[in-house]
């Protein structure tokens, strides 16, 4: 995948409605291994998205039609990488790390999926959320209170994870290495560095050799945390 193919100004998303993207992943986690790097992450991200599926219809979002935009274009980013690698493609340097330490025996499963998160927040929303302006005709503003209230499944999807791959308590001390590594990395702050991404992204849009090199540039960025985040931990 050449660092163009990653840029939102040049890349013709093909928008799938949330339903069709949480089937697709489903047929990711039926098909892999349950203690795969990247099944452990997609069966985290499923919950989200399918609340994220429930609140849409129940009226939670003020722009119904473009949180739905964005959720199924976010989505896909992550689609798109999982079908990449399985086609033997070139992926987003963001991604290279989970899907190679995806098997390790000595990266635990909340490695795995920190990295995810961290490759699909830090990287893949703020392309997400360029393509859907673009897509729609809008600026930033029109997405910036429902990307507030995304940002509660986002709380939530920490939540989970603390409490479906968090070690027992024995393992939890201050010396304790993924104790260490828990620490060091912040949902929250990576949701507020995916929008300020998205405002500078947005802001050279009209500049096609600078958003190239941002957009290269975040995505190489991204890939040192996720390989800081997978460093393997124990036998």
């Amino acid at each position: 995948m050449t660092s163009t193919d990653q840029v939102p100004a040049q890349r013709a998303v093909s928008s799938a409605s949330i339903a069709e993207v949480t089937a697709r992943m489903r047929e990711i986690g039926a098909t892999l291994p349950r203690q795969d790097g990247v099944a452990v992450f997609d069966r985290v991200y499923l919950s989200v998205t399918e609340e994220l599926e429930r609140r849409l219809v129940s009226g939670h979002f003020a722009d119904r039609a473009a949180t739905g935009e964005l959720g199924t274009r976010f989505a896909r980013r992550f689609l798109d990488a999982v079908d990449a690698e399985a086609a033997g493609l070139r992926t987003p340097a963001c991604w290279r790390p989970l899907f190679r330490f995806r098997r390790h025996p000595s990266v635990h499963p909340l490695q795995f999926a920190l990295a995810g998160i961290n490759a699909h927040i830090c990287h893949d929303l703020p392309l997400a959320l360029v393509d859907t302006c673009q897509a729609l005709g809008v600026g930033p503003d029109t997405l910036e209170t429902d990307f507030e209230r995304i940002g509660e499944l986002l709380t939530g999807l920490e939540e989970r994870i603390r409490e479906e791959l968090m070690p027992g308590p024995d393992l939890l001390d201050v010396a304790d290495p993924l104790t260490h590594l828990i620490g060091a990395w912040s949902l929250e702050r990576a949701r507020c560095g995916a929008w300020a991404a998205f405002r500078a992204l947005w802001g050279l849009r009209t500049f096609g050799e600078l958003l190239e090199d941002m957009a290269d540039g975040l995505d190489s960025t991204v890939a040192m945390t996720g390989r800081c985040l997978l460093t393997p931990l124990w036998h």
